[in-house]
């Protein structure tokens, strides 16, 4: 399935730059980018996907915790599907002469090539936390063969 391509995937599969297992780079991106900080450094970029072909379709299932349907975008332009959230979050505590407010807002989003899709049939489903899509591929058109007389 090279249909869809996620972007923005910078240097999947690719080794570090010379072999230098200290190249302070990759030190920062891995520590920065590691699973481990969602919360402190980059939430908006731990949208976890899963995607799955048939025949006819592919299914792409997007782990969105905690985020209403309201709050969620999917769009396709020039051949990119984007999904996206946003997340406002405002707490408000009051006791005696004691007055906690919070706010936290956070966004993430995820773009995928959907050149052989057929955009207008994509449909997408949201519960309990899992963004379900269905994207109907593209029929291929079959080149016809022919003979070609010498003359």
């Amino acid at each position: 399935m090279f249909g869809l391509v996620p972007f923005g995937r910078r240097g999947i599969g690719i080794g570090r730059r010379n072999g230098d297992l200290f190249d302070i780079d990759s030190f920062f991106d891995d520590f920065f980018n590691d699973s481990a900080f969602p919360v402190f450094f980059g939430s908006g970029s731990n949208m976890r996907v899963d995607i799955s072909e048939n025949e006819k379709e592919y299914v792409l299932e997007a782990e969105m915790p905690g985020v209403r349907k309201e709050d969620i975008s999917i769009e396709v332009n020039d051949n990119r599907l984007t999904i996206s959230a946003k997340r406002d979050e405002k707490v408000e505590e009051k006791r005696g002469n004691y007055i906690r407010k919070e706010r936290r807002a956070s966004s993430m989003a995820r773009s995928f090539s959907v050149e052989n899709v057929e955009s207008d049939k994509i449909t997408a489903k949201h519960d309990n936390g899992i963004l379900t899509l269905i994207l109907p591929k593209k029929e291929q058109s079959r080149p016809e063969g022919r003979k070609i007389d010498i003359s």
